[in-house]
């Protein structure tokens, strides 16, 4: 159940990413990954998001060339980490797990895993600086 350090994380994410002309982030879009997989924040090139507000789409075929996943407290970090390496084996390049407690990115992509304490972190040609994001 997403809580309100969860909620004030992905605004702030969704706010930096907003910035970025280049980019169309996405709150809560089901992508067609197994049964259906939804990042809190699917990033895509703006090029790439068409809407047709005659006909919708359940589960969104195009992969994110970001997925990001805040961790809120009821979920198990375990669990999440799974799932941000099985969006990678599909075929997303980078998947973000923000941890808010320990102010933590899990950064996960083809070429491995890294974690991060706050600054500033670049994937894919998006920055996101993290010292806003978790400034009150």
């Amino acid at each position: 159940m997403p809580s309100l350090n969860h909620s004030y994380v992905c605004a702030r994410l969704m706010r930096q990413l907003l910035q970025d002309e280049r980019l169309q982030p996405l709150p809560e879009l089901t992508l067609d990954v197994g049964n259906g997989i939804t990042p809190d924040i699917s990033v895509f090139p703006k090029e790439k998001i068409r809407p047709d507000f005659f006909e919708d789409i359940l589960k969104f075929q195009e992969l994110p060339v970001l997925a990001i996943e805040v961790i809120s407290s009821s979920q198990n970090i375990h669990a999440i980490l799974e799932k941000s390496k099985l969006l990678v084996n599909s075929g997303v390049k980078t998947v973000w797990t923000v941890e808010p407690y320990g102010r933590s990115i899990f950064v996960i992509d083809r070429h491995g895993k890294k974690l991060f304490h706050e600054g500033t972190i670049v994937s894919e040609g998006i920055t996101v600086d993290f010292s806003e994001v978790f400034s009150t």
